[in-house]
């Protein structure tokens, strides 16, 4: 087993055959049933990663071959991975809300992954169609403009040079685009989300201010 790349909140290890997800931090045993809910549920729907396995703490998952949309980013083929996310982003948002219903009739809203973006979706190399979308603990019912800003989030902070294709994202989404403030705004929640999630890690993590400041560089950004 080695440790997979790209993962930052919980421990991922994998052989090329199997992955063993455990979790680690606040609300880890409900993050796990809310993806081990997900995966379940979404096999045939959306392409998801198979769940062969779960355990207390960790779940086990089938390998499933693909390159995180990030590192094809990086290897100058922004265009074509952000048009297959903004596809897939379009299959997510129109599955049933029954998937994530917790019986009470809260089904309002669509189903949001949570932290969507190249760096959770697995990509052939050669004809760029997803092959995965990975890390569904953060998945609940809400406005769909919170996947949408996330991954123009991850595009404008981590692959500031490929901005321009953005408009690909939201074209293959379809559909009108929540205005700029609107996405703004959604943005800097998030980031207000995962600072408080680290600080009820560890109050003291580096993390809390790494959030901070990448919160201070998303409000003076521009459209």
């Amino acid at each position: 087993m080695h440790t997979l790349k790209h993962g930052y909140t919980n421990r991922t290890v994998g052989d090329g055959a199997i992955v063993h997800k455990t979790y680690d931090g606040p609300d880890a045993a409900d993050r796990l049933k809310r993806e081990q809910t997900l995966l379940r549920r979404l096999q045939g729907r959306v392409p998801v990663p198979p769940l062969l396995r779960a355990g207390e703490r960790t779940l086990t998952l089938g390998f499933v071959p693909g390159v995180p949309g990030q590192d094809l980013i990086d290897a100058d083929h922004a265009e074509a991975v952000l048009q297959s996310c903004g596809k897939m982003l379009r299959r997510i948002h129109a599955a049933s809300t029954d998937l994530l219903d917790d019986g009470a009739g809260n089904v309002d809203g669509v189903l949001v992954h949570g932290d969507f973006g190249p760096h959770n979706t697995l990509l052939d190399p050669q004809a760029f169609h997803v092959t995965a979308v990975v890390d569904w603990e953060f998945a609940h019912l809400g406005n769909p403009v919170e996947d949408l800003a996330w991954c123009e989030w991850i595009v404008r902070m981590h692959h500031h040079e490929h901005v321009d294709a953005l408009s690909r994202f939201f074209r293959a989404y379809g559909g009108s685009v929540p205005s700029w403030p609107i996405r703004k705004a959604a943005m800097l929640a998030t980031c207000t989300s995962l600072k408080e999630f680290c600080y009820r890690r560890d109050p003291s993590s580096p993390s809390v201010r790494q959030w901070e400041e990448r919160a201070k560089i998303t409000a003076g950004w521009q459209e």
